[in-house]
């Protein structure tokens, strides 16, 4: 076992492939500046550097002029390069040894993880780019490097190549007090983990893997045992990316700590568990919802990140067309009736609710909304919390709600036909009613009403508008390129423009983790209910009829925004394959 890498800049993540910002002042300077170092110091330093030939950083480490995590955001500016404090902890073993000992020891280079065909490398020299070719050839993986003090490189390779050093001695601090809190109550919203101090491996390793999460970009934490290693992966961009494997007889411990952190009972693990934790990383405030699942092999854990300042509650903001921004603001000026966001668990249907709330709210508008869970706490609104356990469930807490005196109603969900009936009732009485469905189209609301049992003249009665959606995404700027589709791509998705111009996709590279893509967009099909559409719902209530009504008044479907993108640059034909509904 080797050391944790743990990442606690407060810089933002940096292009460390490239990594070459403008010049920068000389280090002693800045330290001197910033009233870390003196310049009496700064001279010592110097004339000890002069007969080591060693690097500033590194002998006002040694010599105890400043600490590694001071200097190290300062080396990460100076270098344009991410920097990385190596620790006691976990790392995967055969990683380690992808470079061989004399490579790593002659280059200065720690192999930390690999993700897919990226290998990321702890180097002391890591804008070197013939020694990055070199562990390229030897590697034959891609280069990801990041900075770190020779010397702790130089600690980390002894531990890692020595003989055993799968079962380190670090192994002997996972016993029960490794892991769980002080008596004292632990404040976690308190903690920032990226300046986290020292303490047990399986704490630095929770810590590492939650900053780590938050600073990809990640939405969700997968933790789950497998046969021989635990997997960690991250979703990114709506896909799942395989991140670290920790030994198996460490998952117990990891997801104990987790548990201790939101508050769940660690003695029960035979049912689902769900909690909160509260931390700031790199100084935000983050929100990690936590759901534990007992399997055959052991628990899986999936923590929600939750980061209010990266969530932009601005409808504006989301990607809609000018014509369909305008068209859903119509529907929430409405006094009265029910607009519905429809689509896939993870397709923004609550960041499109919560926009619209935040455009809807004043001081003259009360608005209560019953969630579950509550994901974001929004400023003059009132929010409920579903708890099944008191019986507060989405249809009773409806009902209370309408005794509130509320103009406007936003559930989380319609799951059944009794929150179904009393949403629609609120909205055929003066309320403005919001959620959601799972349903492919903005056509399949009706139907899934239907089938919940909802009469149609209800439906018809109180349906304002449907808004479907889905997260598509984006096309990485640093590997895109220009190639032509095969036919057969052309005919899944039954397009009809020209065939032989050229299309955007990714080739992935380091900076988009492989994949082709960075961050994703929003594209929407808006149904809005008029009386013509009412008298077709009341009285045939067919899918393929309210669909054919929607294309033969102008309305474009999912699949239409979608290939719009791709001819726009902005995403591949494939990713609307994958995303786009095609009846």
């Amino acid at each position: 076992m080797t050391g944790l890498l743990l990442l606690d800049s407060p810089l933002t993540r940096l292009n460390v492939a490239a990594g070459i910002q403008t010049a920068a002042p000389p280090l002693g300077e800045q330290l001197i500046a910033a009233g870390l170092l003196t310049e009496e110091q700064l001279k010592s330093a110097l004339g000890r550097q002069q007969s080591t030939n060693a690097r500033l950083g590194e002998v006002l480490v040694e010599m105890g002029y400043v600490d590694e995590a001071v200097i190290l955001p300062f080396l990460e500016k100076q270098l344009g390069v991410q920097g990385v404090r190596l620790r006691d902890g976990m790392v995967d073993p055969e990683v380690v040894k992808i470079i061989p000992r004399a490579v790593a020891e002659s280059l200065g280079a720690l192999a930390l993880f690999r993700v897919h065909g990226t290998l990321t490398v702890a180097m002391s020299e890591p804008r070197n780019l013939q020694q990055r070719d070199e562990l390229a050839r030897i590697t034959q993986l891609r280069i990801r490097p990041l900075f770190a003090l020779p010397v702790d490189i130089a600690r980390m390779i002894q531990r890692c190549y020595r003989d055993g050093f799968a079962v380190d001695s670090t192994t002997a601090d996972l016993n029960d007090d490794a892991i769980k809190l002080d008596t004292e109550d632990e404040q976690s919203d308190l903690m920032d983990l990226g300046i986290v101090a020292e303490g047990s491996p399986i704490i630095n390793l929770v810590n590492y893997i939650i900053v780590h999460g938050v600073r990809e970009g990640a939405s969700d934490i997968h933790i789950e045992p497998g046969e021989k290693m635990s997997v960690v992966r991250y979703r990114i961009d709506g896909e799942l990316q395989e991140v670290l494997r920790p030994r198996l007889d460490f998952h117990a411990a990891i997801v104990s700590r987790i548990k201790v952190m939101s508050r769940m009972d660690i003695a029960e693990r035979r049912h689902p568990q769900d909690g909160r934790i509260h931390v700031a990383v790199d100084g935000k405030q983050i929100d990690l919802r936590v759901s534990t699942l007992p399997t055959v092999l052991g628990e899986n854990v999936v923590m929600r990140i939750l980061d209010r300042q990266k969530v932009s509650f601005d409808l504006a903001m989301l990607g809609f067309r000018s014509s369909q921004l305008g068209e859903i603001k119509r529907m929430l000026c409405k006094p009265n009736g029910l607009v519905l966001v429809t689509g896939p668990t993870g397709s923004g249907k609550s960041t499109t609710l919560y926009s619209a709330l935040e455009l809807m709210k004043s001081v003259h508008t009360k608005i209560v909304t019953v969630e579950d869970p509550v994901e974001y706490q929004v400023p003059l609104i009132s929010q409920v919390q579903v708890d099944a356990a008191s019986s507060m469930t989405f249809a009773s807490a409806l009902r209370s709600i309408l005794r509130q005196d509320p103009d406007v109603i936003m559930v989380g969900e319609i799951r059944d036909v009794e929150t179904a009936e009393v949403a629609i009732q609120a909205s055929l009485t003066g309320h403005l009613v919001l959620s959601t469905l799972h349903t492919n189209d903005s056509a399949g609301a009706v139907t899934r009403l239907l089938d919940m049992g909802v009469a149609p003249f209800k439906i018809s009665a109180a349906l304002v508008g449907v808004v479907a959606q889905r997260l598509i995404r984006n096309i990485c700027p640093k590997c895109r390129s220009s190639y032509f589709p095969s036919n057969e791509l052309f005919d899944s998705l039954r397009y009809q423009g020209n065939r032989r111009r050229s299309f955007e996709r990714g080739e992935g590279c380091t900076e988009c983790h492989d994949t082709g893509f960075s961050g994703r967009s929003g594209i929407y099909e808006l149904l809005s209910v008029n009386s013509e559409l009412r008298q077709i719902i009341t009285s045939d209530s067919n899918v393929e009829s309210i669909r054919r009504w929607h294309r033969d008044n102008g309305g474009t479907s999912l699949l239409d925004e979608g290939l719009l993108m791709a001819e726009e640059g902005k995403t591949s034909l494939e990713e609307v394959a994958r995303v786009a509904f095609v009846d």
